[in-house]
């Protein structure tokens, strides 16, 4: 696990979109595209704006493959989809084919479309294993990543897999990559920023013993792959030194 501190949020973009291309680059020398799972939220709308201006040219943007690593239970069209922040701040600017995109499709009921999600990425590995080249992910103030809340099913799901889980506080369903999957990624990357993530990332990185149930994002460790925290110093503040 790599833990990269920065003292401002603009410099921790930089360096994230640094290092997305630097990853891009090797996966289309070595396999001719890039297999990229991008996270939802609001965190990332300022690297997605970076990588599509300022770095729009630093990548062979037509042979990149675009997934989500978690979808909400909501139209395509409402804002707090995480595919339509995507679309507005990354890949319509960027011209990315249709094709290329790989969008859950929430018109279905949400076990539904965890199936389908999953049979079309296993369609696009030729159903070989399921490695994505990079998984960017966000955390929550109370350590979820993806859609792995707190005490929820996902927390002990051990399949490769995509699922649909009911978060009882949020009175919703969501649909999510398992830990599993996410564990088997080359690269996982968390982007994490703010004071209100502070307890969070205290628990996450610091603590020598797991509480998965509690805090879920601790279940990321890659088999064979490697971990990066991007996090700035208002999130690091009651780590020990």
């Amino acid at each position: 696990m790599n833990l990269l501190i920065y003292k401002t949020l603009e410099e921790l973009n930089q360096d994230l979109a640094d290092y997305v291309i630097k990853i891009a680059e090797m996966s289309i020398e070595e396999n001719d595209r890039f297999n990229f799972v991008l996270t939802g939220g609001s965190s990332p709308k300022a690297l997605y704006n970076l990588l599509a201006t300022e770095c729009e040219h630093r990548i062979e943007w037509e042979k990149v493959y675009f997934f989500f690593g978690d979808e909400r239970n909501v139209p395509a069209d409402d804002e707090n989809y995480n595919g339509l922040m995507a679309k507005k701040a990354l890949l319509d600017p960027l011209n990315i084919k249709a094709d290329h995109i790989f969008y859950v499709d929430t018109t279905l009921a949400p076990e539904k479309a965890a199936i389908e999600y999953k049979k079309a990425i296993d369609k696009h590995f030729n159903g070989e294993d399921i490695v994505f080249d990079l998984i960017l992910l966000g955390m929550g103030d109370d350590a979820h990543t993806a859609s792995i809340f707190p005490h929820t099913t996902l927390v002990k799901d051990e399949e490769v897999n995509i699922a649909s889980v009911f978060v009882e506080k949020l009175d919703t369903y969501r649909i999510s990559f398992t830990a599993p999957l996410i564990n088997k990624a080359d690269n996982v990357a968390f982007l994490v920023f703010g004071d209100n993530k502070a307890e969070a990332i205290k628990h996450v990185v610091g603590d020598q013993q797991k509480d998965f149930d509690t805090y879920p994002s601790q279940l990321i460790d890659p088999i064979d792959g490697k971990l990066t925290f991007f996090v700035d110093e208002a999130a690091t503040k009651l780590l020990a030194d």
